[in-house]
């Protein structure tokens, strides 16, 4: 069974920074990303949100276009924010995990091209400064935008869409374990 790839894969009107693509993604979050031309479609948060559980379970993932290199920094990245809650003795409340993730989605974090990025063989660096700052404020824009609405989703009570609970689901916590590539962007 192959792994879930982009949608946005064929999408050639995105920028393309260090080999990733560029995406327009719903935001309330200012920044460099653009707006998509269907608001209610899904964009790539939403894309990597619901793929996260089932790309989770591969170690091996046939990159076939510049928006799977932005869906793999993505999932990555979610799979660091769960860690994030369940790494306390007993996971994290929703006001606290808000605090967290909200903190490590801001803080400075490797791109590609630097000696500190786990994935250097699949991504190419940034040109030149101007697109390394703008690959930085796209990616910490996205970070932001994941984290408000992987939050709606881990704290969500399961009572048909009803509300927020305090406490995380135990079915996307499990997820902790699984290392999408085998790899961490922390």
């Amino acid at each position: 069974m192959p792994a879930y790839h982009s949608a946005y894969n064929e999408d050639t009107d995105s920028r393309v920074i260090g080999s990733m693509s560029l995406l327009p993604f719903r935001s309330k979050i200012r920044g460099p990303a653009g707006t998509p031309v269907d608001p209610n479609a899904m964009d790539i948060i939403d894309e990597s949100i619901d793929l996260f559980r089932a790309n989770s379970l591969f170690r091996n993932f046939e990159i076939k276009g510049p928006a799977d290199r932005t869906l793999i920094y993505l999932i990555l990245f979610i799979s660091d924010c769960l860690t994030k809650i369940a790494s306390s003795r007993s996971p994290l409340l929703l006001p606290e995990a808000t605090k967290q993730l909200s903190t490590l989605a801001v803080d400075s974090f490797a791109l590609p091209g630097d000696a500190g990025f786990p994935l250097n063989a699949l991504y190419a660096a940034p040109r030149d400064r101007s697109e390394a700052d703008a690959l930085r404020g796209y990616l910490t824009q996205a970070r932001q935008e994941l984290v408000g609405r992987l939050i709606e989703r881990v704290y969500n009570s399961g009572g048909g869409g009803a509300g927020v609970g305090q406490t995380p689901s135990k079915w996307w916590l499990a997820f902790t374990k699984r290392r999408f590539m085998g790899k961490s962007l922390s």
